[in-house]
């Protein structure tokens, strides 16, 4: 049964993709879908932390990678047990619970070790060594338990100690013969309606006698065994059903394997593998960072669905994804770029349509399910429109943006141009940040055939300091192309004042021979009134790209 359902963007997300998914994650919780949670899978871009800042939203959750990990497949669902319970109590909630393993854990719920059936197993064939010696360990409490008996007289009840386990069935001289070759004070005697031997017990002053069958101890004995300190426990069984089930009241801890080391949440898949091989239940524990324990992960969980699964918000293509995105079941996709999607396990929800931005589909959602859109939710739908059409200029630009900012702007009374104008000169700012950071903020990869590239952007209101560090930039793009062995990479400078960009290009010399844009400086070119890489610049560059793959 899926736990949650990660709404999330493409890598190195946008402000239109972290806005997407935050709304849209809104809108399935409004519905009585608390599974949903909106996640990011890059860092917040500036003008993006500015918008979440200034309408005081909590960011989506930061997710870097999708790669399957031990949490997305283990069972939360387990039961475990106190180290001090008995182990008849640990069997018993393994055999009702139908449970191959159970986690053994101090009162604070910290790992300290696993009951299995081998451990069981072994251990048990310990105790019932005949010559095993002084190796019992128990308490008078555990024992009334396992035994469901009534103290008659008691002494430290909850203190743990080796005993060694007599059964009073013979003659009085050699039965004090026996109690001479133990240490009398880890004795515990079970036995039965013989005055005699109950009497030699106390005078031994063993640590406790056991009186089978709810047979009753005369007061002289009742008084003597006080003044001997010597406990008295009165049971229901026989002798031979009290000596075998007396095994079972060893706490639980004693017979756990501590050999068994916990896994992490956030252990990958291809860490634990060969642990859970070497792991006699083929399972293991799973704690926190508290070592507290939160899960089991067996073999067979993984050949189950992952517990989670993710629905796309303003991407569709595969490189852009998150990595690791193709282990999971994929519920919906809703985007507004070229199609060109990955296939998926199961039939899916996919909304495409040709508008200027994914908040303008997200927004109408709300309308469309009759769920009325949350002030904050409006707010950032406006801010993600405004951003990603360049406050309603840009070629992507349609009549449905237009009307969905309106409709925006209108409950939330912002006023659409000093909103854009905010929001705009929030992430044109280049001062004091690396170049690799600012190629990084917003960079999507494509592919036509076997040749890839990127294209980053990012909006300015001057073109002046970044063209002062075109060094910079270039080199930054050269690195990154040469690093993923691509055949360029480039970077869109939009000038948000005039309403086009420069493109700056690094690439293995291919491209440039056949670009046919202005050229205003080396490795540098002037892309007039371009300013939507999806809609103007992609196209151009996806058809120069079919040459070079010719």
């Amino acid at each position: 049964m899926t736990k949650k359902v990660y709404i999330i963007g493409h890598r190195n997300p946008d402000t239109d993709a972290i806005v997407a998914a935050t709304a849209y994650a809104r809108l399935k919780q409004l519905m009585g879908k608390s599974e949903y949670i909106a996640a990011r899978a890059g860092h917040l871009s500036p003008q993006t932390e500015y918008i979440f800042r200034r309408f005081k939203i909590e960011p989506p959750l930061h997710i870097p990678d999708l790669v399957p990990k031990t949490e997305y497949y283990m069972n939360e669902k387990f039961i475990s047990v106190d180290q001090d319970v008995s182990l008849w109590t640990a069997v018993d909630k393994m055999i009702s619970t139908n449970s191959a393993v159970l986690p053994i854990v101090n009162i604070d719920g910290t790992y300290q070790g696993m009951l299995n059936y081998n451990a069981f197993a072994l251990n048990s064939y310990k105790l019932l060594n005949p010559k095993r010696g002084d190796i019992f360990l128990a308490s008078l409490h555990l024992i009334e338990k396992t035994l469901n008996a009534t103290p008659i007289v008691e002494f430290d009840p909850d203190d743990y100690f080796n005993c060694t386990i007599m059964i009073g069935d013979d003659d009085v001289d050699t039965f004090k013969a026996l109690l001479a070759e133990h240490k009398n004070e880890n004795i515990i005697v079970i036995i039965g309606d013989r005055d005699d031997l109950q009497r030699v017990c106390i005078e031994s002053k063993v640590r406790a006698i056991i009186i089978t069958k709810d047979y009753i101890v005369k007061k002289e004995l009742r008084d003597l065994a006080k003044q001997n300190g010597v406990s008295i426990i009165s049971g229901h069984d026989s002798t031979a059903t009290t000596a075998m089930m007396i095994e079972y009241s060893s706490p639980v801890s004693a017979m756990a394997d501590k050999t068994i080391e916990p896994v992490h949440a956030d252990d990958t898949v291809q860490k634990i593998r060969p642990l859970l091989a070497q792991s006699p239940a083929r399972s293991l524990p799973v704690v926190d960072e508290n070592y507290k324990v939160i899960g089991i992960i067996s073999e067979s969980d993984l050949l189950h669905e992952a517990n989670i699964q993710v629905i796309l918000v303003d991407h569709n293509e595969p490189q852009q994804a998150i990595e690791g995105i193709e282990h999971y079941v994929i519920q919906e996709i809703i985007d507004h770029h070229r199609i060109n999607t990955f296939s998926t396990r199961y039939p899916i929800t996919l909304i495409n349509k040709p508008v200027g931005s994914t908040s303008s589909l997200i927004a109408n959602m709300y309308r469309e399910n009759h769920v009325s859109i949350p002030k904050d939710m409006a707010s950032i739908l406006l801010c993600g429109i405004l951003s990603d059409t360049l406050i309603l200029q840009s070629a992507t630009t349609t009549e449905y943006d237009v009307l969905t900012a309106e409709y925006l702007s209108s409950l939330t009374e912002l006023d659409i141009k000093e909103l854009g104008n905010d929001i705009i000169k929030s992430g044109s700012h280049i001062g004091g940040r690396k170049a690799s950071e600012v190629i990084h903020q917003d960079m999507k990869e494509y592919a036509e055939g076997k040749i890839t590239y990127t294209v980053s952007q990012i909006e300015v209101d001057s073109t002046a300091e970044i063209l002062g560090r075109k060094a910079e930039f270039l080199d930054e793009l050269e690195q990154q192309r040469k690093g993923n062995g691509q055949a360029f990479a480039a970077l869109l400078v939009t000038d948000i004042t005039k309403l086009s960009s420069l493109m700056f290009v690094a690439s293995d010399g291919r491209l440039e021979q056949i670009l046919n844009f202005p050229r205003q400086d080396e490795h540098i070119y002037y892309m007039k009134d371009i300013v939507s890489r999806k809609k103007q610049l992609i196209p151009l560059l996806g058809e120069l790209v079919s040459q070079l793959a010719q």
